[in-house]
């Protein structure tokens, strides 16, 4: 059994920043394929970015590409989000999500291929 727990969500004003931190259980961290996802009040959840197993290469969703960065920590097994310029619609639930199989770059976004998620951190964005 993986568990993922998310960590590091809270209230911030316009403009300001936050880090999300996503840590697992079970095999060694490089072993999975993970992913930011996030709910919107009153909306679908929806991909925000995704890192690859093994290259640690990176896809974000368009919107947010020069905002928000995706890394990981290996010797932490910790996935991290910094999210700057946050604004009131970035507000969500976010979701840290991994996957064992390796996924191509067209892939990373769907998140039925991703069988392990935690519960959800808040993010509000207001003044």
């Amino acid at each position: 059994q993986v568990h993922v727990l998310e960590s590091g969500g809270g209230r911030v004003q316009p403009g300001g920043s936050l880090r999300l931190s996503c840590a697992t259980s079970g095999r060694a961290f490089t072993a999975y394929t993970m992913a930011w996802f996030r709910q919107p009040p009153g909306k679908d959840r929806e991909f925000v970015a995704a890192l690859k197993r093994q290259s640690g290469g990176t896809s974000y969703a368009d919107s947010l590409k020069g905002r928000f960065t995706i890394s990981r920590d290996n010797a932490k097994n910790t996935l991290d989000l910094q999210m700057n310029s946050l604004q009131p619609e970035d507000t969500a639930v976010y979701y840290c999500a991994a996957t064992s199989s390796r996924l191509i770059t067209s892939s990373l976004r769907r998140e039925e291929l991703y069988e392990y998620w935690g519960q959800g951190t808040q993010v509000a964005v207001s003044s």
